[in-house]
């Protein structure tokens, strides 16, 4: 019987997390496996209602409060180390806390790390649940985060992590700003299970284009050096092929390309590894829900 975790941020969201912890607690209940919640609760202004359903399939829940708002992906990353360092565990399953995350993917992970126990295990998108535009956009954002980048990242918070993998990734300073992408740039060697992208339970999506962009752009700052190089490449060349045709309309793409190094390189200064190394201190309380 395997120690599961699952890792949930949230901020001022606690009708979708109490809905998540009921249907994650109806999914498991014909598993075998030692299923425990900890959520993180990063700074929320909105007070927690109490949990009034009975979650009898879960050994525990907890809410790890902190004191000052450090966003999505900083909340996985301290939610990572905290487990790592206080807690006994075999795998932890990040999830998104808004439903989007389906928990009825969670017996396809729970089944397919049975049969490779010590291999990450990530759910790939294949169908999306988004307006045309989003899914345009989020193609736009795979396709160059490929071409720059030479890798394919189809996931984003739901996998399944062995222990090992959690233990090399609160040492990895990417983890701290891109948790797709330092999970991508540590685990080559991954498996996957195909993924529906839910609902939100409550409310609309929180995942602006602006929030997509700074998304996309965090993945790739992990891999500064590939883009650098693949960046100087694809210059070299169109200049080469543009020669006797430069206009304001064919710079176009190199001022793109330009502004995107540049804005990745920004981006690339929040791999902080003294304030992920230090992020524990900023947990104010941890309560014991059930």
């Amino acid at each position: 019987m395997s120690k599961i975790k699952i890792l949930i941020p949230v901020y001022n969201d606690w009708q979708s997390v109490f809905k998540l912890l009921e249907n994650i607690n109806l999914e498991v209940s014909t598993l075998t496996d030692d299923f425990s919640i900890i959520i993180v609760n990063d700074a929320s202004t909105e007070n927690r209602p109490e949990l009034s359903v009975n979650l009898k399939n879960l050994k525990s829940v907890q809410v790890i409060n902190m004191r000052e708002n450090r966003g999505h992906a900083r909340c996985n990353a301290v939610g990572l180390k905290h487990t790592n360092e206080k807690e006994e565990f075999d795998y932890i399953i990040p999830m998104d806390g808004d439903g989007e995350d389906r928990p009825e993917e969670l017996s396809l992970l729970i089944e397919k790390i049975k049969n490779h126990p010590n291999t990450v295990i990530t759910a790939d998108r294949v169908k999306r649940s988004e307006g045309f535009l989003f899914k345009f956009c989020y193609l736009a954002h795979k396709y160059l985060t490929f071409f720059f980048t030479a890798q394919t990242i189809k996931y984003g918070n739901y996998t399944c992590l062995p222990k090992y993998i959690v233990s090399e990734m609160v040492n990895e300073p990417a983890t701290w700003s891109s948790f797709s992408g330092s999970l991508a740039k540590i685990a080559k060697n991954r498996n996957s299970i195909p993924s529906i992208r839910g609902k939100r339970y409550f409310g609309p999506s929180k995942m602006s284009f602006i929030n997509l962009l700074k998304h996309s752009l965090s993945i790739i700052a992990v891999f500064k050096i590939t883009l650098l190089i693949r960046s100087i490449l694809f210059l070299i060349a169109y200049l080469f092929l543009m020669i006797g045709k430069i206009s304001v309309i064919t710079l176009i793409p190199v001022v793109v390309v330009i502004i995107m190094v540049i804005s990745v390189i920004i981006l690339s200064r929040r791999e902080n590894m003294l304030e992920f190394s230090n992020s524990l201190e900023n947990i104010q309380t941890i309560d014991q829900i059930k």
